[in-house]
């Protein structure tokens, strides 16, 4: 699939802060691109110089096929000739207009004929579910609404690449998970690109055919949702996507394909995990187990399970609705697990816990 925006050895300081660092990023046509990180991490700012909402101190930035910003050639093409609609995190509806002028606004500037505006403005209605909300005054619409309004807005001069900005972050629970879906059915719809950024791992695991995930300024890991989740290439990705359990210990043996661990704080506790090869582990070196919560089996009497098996209590337990989160405490250390929603523990219950071999990974402590 062909590239349509492409960023070359992009820069960006804020005084001494150096908030985005070189960055190079291939984004595919049709597709739904996501920076993900924590606040700070550079990905509004990457989303603004791409809007030319800021200008980079170093690199290039192309649309297809032409350069929309040069530092070194000196090009900067103004924000309302890149061709990009963009849904800012607060929305910005202005209150004094009907819904039917927000989204007429920006075709206005650009001096379309008013039967023009009409056809496109109730086009862009209809995309966002807003038929037959023209004449509503904009403060009367609830939150959701109005992030509707923005994205028609954003859509209506039909532009190349839609940039979203923490675009669910002010909406509630239950309409965030309702809007994540109408999103992607839009964008699938349409068939447009979208840049996305947020610090969400839910929204961008579920919405994007890439993410990028970020960190001071950097790409850490890139690659589809599960490869993020299920291959972590660092500590930082591995922590910040999704939960994740650590238990510390020390590389005892290496066989062929196995690995063999004994945990630090837990006398006669010895796991194994496979061998992923050219590791870089020694033998007797320090190094964490990691897992994922919902790959971890919790019962009274795992004993049939070959190995992997720690004892533990039951420290609290919370139940969430599609399934319970539970504190349990192994040896000194108390970790939280996932459990569905048809297991019932309570607190001081002993219970055994179980590491699939195949869900274990191992990294250096």
């Amino acid at each position: 699939m062909a590239s349509v925006l492409s960023l070359q050895g992009v820069s960006k300081w804020f005084g001494d802060v150096k908030a985005v660092d070189r960055l190079s990023l291939e984004i595919e046509e049709g597709s739904v691109f996501t920076l993900l990180g924590p606040s700070g991490c550079g990905k509004t700012t990457t989303l603004r110089m791409i809007a030319g909402l800021e200008w980079p101190d170093e690199g290039e930035i192309v649309l297809k096929d032409r350069t929309i910003v040069s530092v070194e050639r000196g090009i900067f093409v103004n924000p309302e000739k890149r061709n990009m609609g963009m849904v800012f995190q607060s929305y910005a509806i202005w209150p004094h207009m009907t819904v039917f002028k927000n989204v007429a606004y920006p075709l206005q500037l650009r001096r379309h004929s008013q039967r023009e505006i009409r056809e496109k403005v109730l086009r862009a209605l209809e995309l966002v579910g807003l038929a037959g909300f023209e004449d509503r005054p904009a403060p009367n619409l609830s939150g959701g609404q109005q992030q509707r309004v923005a994205i028609a807005r954003a859509l209506v001069y039909e532009p190349e690449v839609l940039l979203l900005d923490e675009p669910l972050s002010n909406l509630d629970a239950k309409l965030r998970e309702q809007m994540r879906l109408d999103l992607k059915l839009l964008q699938l719809r349409l068939g447009i690109t979208v840049v996305y950024v947020t610090h969400d791992q839910l929204e961008a695991l579920s919405l994007s055919d890439e993410v990028v995930v970020m960190n001071h300024g950097q790409v850490e890991q890139y690659g589809s949702a599960r490869e993020l989740y299920d291959e972590a290439s660092t500590p930082f990705v591995r922590d910040f996507v999704g939960k994740t359990v650590l238990l510390k210990g020390r590389l005892r043996t290496v066989e062929g394909t196995e690995l063999e661990v004994a945990l630090s704080d837990i006398p006669d506790a010895v796991f194994h995990c496979p061998n992923p090869g050219m590791s870089g582990l020694d033998v007797g070196q320090d190094v964490f187990l990691s897992v994922r919560p919902e790959d971890v089996e919790v019962g009274d009497d795992l004993d049939g399970r070959q190995g992997n098996l720690l004892q533990g209590v039951v420290e609290t337990a919370l139940y969430v609705g599609e399934r319970s989160e539970c504190q349990i405490r192994v040896g000194q250390q108390s970790i939280l697990l996932y459990l569905p929603r048809h297991q019932v523990v309570r607190p001081q219950q002993a219970v055994s816990v179980h590491l699939p071999r195949q869900a274990v990974k191992l990294w250096p402590a």
